[in-house]
């Protein structure tokens, strides 16, 4: 089968990217085209997922996130509330799960692969959470007895959130990754309803040795190719 096209869209508003989603949705539904990543930083927004809860975690007004600079939206992806800005890499793969024999649960552990193989290469050794879907570094880690990976069992701080919707059989949604990410924003809000559990990005981990952005998009598009190529295979 023909290969996705990955596109960098730079900086983008969340609901100019949401459109360009559904609209490539609507393509690889219509079978013109194999899917397409979607690769992007957005303009400062606090986003709500289909969790009814997720409203709640929202622990500032409305009023107080727009004098902090910061944009409401509810979108239709899985998941709770998370925040996204500038400096946080966030790659929205739209493709057809069935070409590559994937399901909700194998597709979500291949985005989390791809995030732990990335940071690897920039020597960030990061991980699942047993408790929590997302990539995190840092805290009790213990080895999985079904996957043989390390896993963490608390304390770690999350260095990248994973959000996805399928609809026939189409992915659309993806995952964000703190690269130079304002981490203060994210205490507008309980991330991803995870009460008492921080958050980190590239910078705080590796300081003067962080990645730019250009480097961090280049990578994962690499890790990202490969892993579904495999799938193919």
């Amino acid at each position: 089968m023909n290969s996705p096209a990955f596109e960098d869209l730079d900086r983008i508003p969340y609901a100019d990217a949401l459109n360009r989603q559904r609209q490539a949705h609507a393509d690889v539904a219509a079978g013109h085209n194999p899917g397409t990543v979607f690769l992007l930083e957005h303009d400062p927004v606090v986003t709500i997922g289909r969790r009814r809860q997720g409203r709640q975690n929202l622990i500032v007004s409305e009023a107080q996130l727009a004098e902090a600079g910061v944009d409401l939206a509810g979108t239709d992806r899985g998941g709770d509330i998370t925040y996204h800005g500038p400096g946080q890499l966030v790659v929205y793969p739209v493709l057809p799960l069935r070409p590559y024999k994937l399901n909700l649960k194998p597709y979500v552990r291949l985005l989390e692969d791809t995030i732990i193989q990335t940071l690897g290469r920039f020597d960030i050794i990061a991980h699942r959470d047993r408790t929590a879907v997302g990539v995190w570094v840092g805290g009790d880690i213990e080895t999985s007895p079904d996957s043989g990976q390390p896993v963490c069992t608390g304390g770690g701080a999350k260095i990248a959130a994973i959000g996805v919707r399928i609809q026939r059989w189409i992915t659309m949604h993806g995952l964000a990754l703190n690269v130079t990410t304002n981490l203060n924003h994210f205490d507008l809000i309980v991330p991803c309803g995870l009460a008492g559990r921080s958050v980190t990005s590239m910078q705080q981990v590796l300081a003067q040795s962080c990645p730019t952005m250009s480097q961090v998009k280049h990578t994962i598009s690499d890790v990202l190719r490969a892993k579904l190529a495999q799938c193919v295979t």
